[in-house]
């Protein structure tokens, strides 16, 4: 019998008390390598690109030979004009990278001692570092694609005789929204969200290859996508997996991606449902790597992530 790999000593390579442990230093030190690898943590002017710097070490600072120009190693990043240390940082960034089904800011403001909204705010802002890690991919070979709704909850009356069919148009909230998800096999997982399910037909058929196949259930709209790709088609009345054609990895994500939304998050509006689709498609992505290299990982994709035009600044209002 196979053993899961997350039940392995091998895959708990990082804990919050090997991040304490290592100390601001040490932690500050992880943050340089992961910024500027290609010079193993030794400083590169993000402004003209030189490495002769002078090093202010007061104030964990550096000012190019060249321009002259002070930065830092968080400059120029997502988490450009941070607060926080950087043993929280690295604390919080491995706090979400072992949550599988995702983590709450109010759990992570807990954690860290800090306010939710500060919480909320860099949980997005890996969020948006990890979607840019699949920017402008385009998936090939065997390729999964659902669709399953999320949002939109109606609660019902109290009384029977005052209840009204939710089913109905006119009952709705106007906030549910679909999630279309096309998996590769092997490969990557590429969510997008649409008023319906049949909307990201167009969408499936700009990030997947010519020539790759297509595997889909039965929904009427995923027709469309015969006069494009071999297609498979199975009937999930009938069967799982029939004839070589199911969509189980797709369907595995969307169990995650349930999960994360209804047992973490509880409520997740139509405006960032994206971002958390997106988080979700990164864990199951990755979810092979041990927790040590998922949060080095994530680390270096947010010091190479520049600074986001959504959540830069006093952004609440």
């Amino acid at each position: 019998m196979s053993t899961n790999i997350k039940l392995k000593a091998s895959a708990r390579t990082l804990s919050l008390k090997d991040c304490y442990a290592m100390g601001e230093d040490g932690a500050y030190s992880l943050f340089k390598k992961l910024r500027w690898p290609a010079t193993d943590g030794d400083p590169v002017c993000p402004k003209c690109g030189s490495v002769e710097v002078y090093e202010i070490k007061t104030r964990r600072r550096f000012e190019c030979k060249a321009c002259r120009k002070q930065f830092s190693v968080t400059s120029g990043t997502i988490f450009a004009s941070r607060k926080l240390a950087f043993t929280d940082m690295l604390a919080a960034f491995a706090l979400i990278s072992n949550s599988a089904k995702g983590l709450s800011a109010m759990q992570l403001s807990r954690d860290l001692d800090v306010q939710h909204k500060t919480a909320w705010l860099l949980a997005h802002k890996l969020r948006e570092a990890m979607a840019a890690e699949t920017k402008d991919a385009i998936l090939s070979g065997i390729v999964e694609v659902d669709g399953a709704f999320f949002g939109g909850h109606i609660r019902p009356e109290n009384k029977k005789e005052d209840r009204k069919d939710r089913r109905l148009s006119e009952h709705q909230t106007g906030k549910r929204r679909a999630v279309v998800v096309a998996r590769q096999r092997k490969g990557r997982t590429l969510p997008t969200v649409h008023e319906t399910e049949a909307d990201g037909v167009e969408t499936v058929a700009k990030i997947v290859a010519k020539g790759s196949t297509v595997h889909a259930d039965e929904a009427a709209h995923w027709d469309t996508l015969h006069a494009m790709f071999p297609t498979l088609r199975i009937n999930h009345s009938v069967a799982y997996s029939l004839n070589g054609a199911c969509t189980n990895q797709a369907e595995s994500y969307f169990s995650r991606l349930r999960r994360m939304i209804d047992g973490q998050h509880h409520h997740v509006s139509p405006k960032y449902l994206a971002a958390y689709a997106e988080h979700a498609a990164w864990l199951e992505d990755h979810r092979a790597l041990d927790n040590g290299a998922m949060t080095k990982r994530i680390i270096g994709l947010a010091m190479g992530h520049p600074v986001s035009r959504q959540w830069k600044g006093y952004w609440q209002r």
